[in-house]
């Protein structure tokens, strides 16, 4: 019996793929290719790259841990969520978490450039709470998880100065949230 290799989750590979070029473009100019296009941070409005990088900012990555970490999850979480939502989705929902987090970052934080794909993250980690939605029913494996989640973001935005963007997780989560139950609802 052969056993062959598929590219089994088209938007979740690219993405991995994506970021890890742009991982190895900023590893080989040391840094500037992150600079210009994948980390947002208060720009002119007058630069088009100013809105690309609102979008291209979840594929850039401050090292190769933070590459690591967010990709593993991504992987894990995407191509169940790409199976059971479809391309289409995911491609929007990325799109949107990458929007929401740089416009944050950029009107809120002015003096702080942001790039990783966390907010992506935790918009999968919460969009996966949605999974078994049905209709009229709320899970508590949704509530534990937004509890858990909030909590461990708000606690370590308010207590700890680890320069990660717990707004962006937050915001994401919340992307991930309202997206899974939107799309389990039409269910």
């Amino acid at each position: 019996m052969k056993r062959r290799i598929t590219f089994n989750s088209p938007v979740i590979l690219s993405f991995v793929f994506i970021s890890l070029g742009a991982m190895v473009a900023n590893y080989l100019t040391a840094g500037m290719s992150n600079q210009a296009f994948f980390m947002t941070y208060h720009s002119s409005l007058a630069n088009p790259l100013t809105y690309l990088r609102f979008f291209t900012h979840v594929l850039g990555h401050a090292g190769w841990t933070h590459y690591i970490g967010n990709m593993m999850y991504i992987l894990l979480l995407g191509p169940m969520l790409e199976e059971k939502y479809g391309s289409v989705n995911i491609i929007e929902l990325i799109a949107v978490t990458a929007v929401i987090t740089g416009l944050l970052n950029y009107f809120l934080f002015p003096g702080v450039a942001l790039c990783g794909a966390s907010g992506v993250v935790f918009a999968f980690i919460l969009m996966t709470s949605f999974t078994n939605f049905n209709e009229g029913e709320i899970p508590l494996t949704v509530i534990l998880v937004a509890i858990v989640f909030l909590g461990q973001q708000l606690y370590e935005g308010v207590f700890l100065q680890d320069n990660v963007s717990n707004l962006s997780h937050i915001a994401g989560g919340l992307v991930g949230a309202f997206v899974g139950y939107h799309l389990n609802r039409r269910d």
